[in-house]
């Protein structure tokens, strides 16, 4: 089983998303925090289930689509899976400082 490992800037991309969404509604903010984690828990047992990310076109590199976000994850060993950002899938991934710090994109 690999454990799946939260970064800040996934974290902090959480966040930033329910408070969005509590504007309007507090309660579809909770339910969709808990729809992230729930989706991901997956990657503890089928780190593979996610799509690799167009952009990068790296086999550690995947994502899963959850709504209108991109849960974008790196498979780091065959025990560990890090969640890297949670990102708005009608923004160009180039937009997200994660990505073009670290992918150059």
């Amino acid at each position: 089983m690999d454990k799946v490992r939260w970064t800040d800037q996934a974290v902090d991309d959480i966040e930033n998303i329910a408070e969005f969404i509590s504007k309007d509604s507090v309660k579809y903010a909770k339910i969709q925090v808990k729809r992230f984690f729930d989706i991901t828990r997956i990657l503890e047992k089928q780190n593979k289930f996610g799509r690799i990310v167009p952009e990068i076109n790296n086999d550690k590199i995947r994502e899963i689509i959850q709504g209108n976000y991109r849960i974008i994850y790196r498979i780091v060993s065959d025990n560990q899976i890090d969640i890297i950002t949670v990102h708005h899938s009608r923004r160009q991934l180039s937009s997200n400082p994660v990505f073009n710090k670290e992918f150059d994109l």
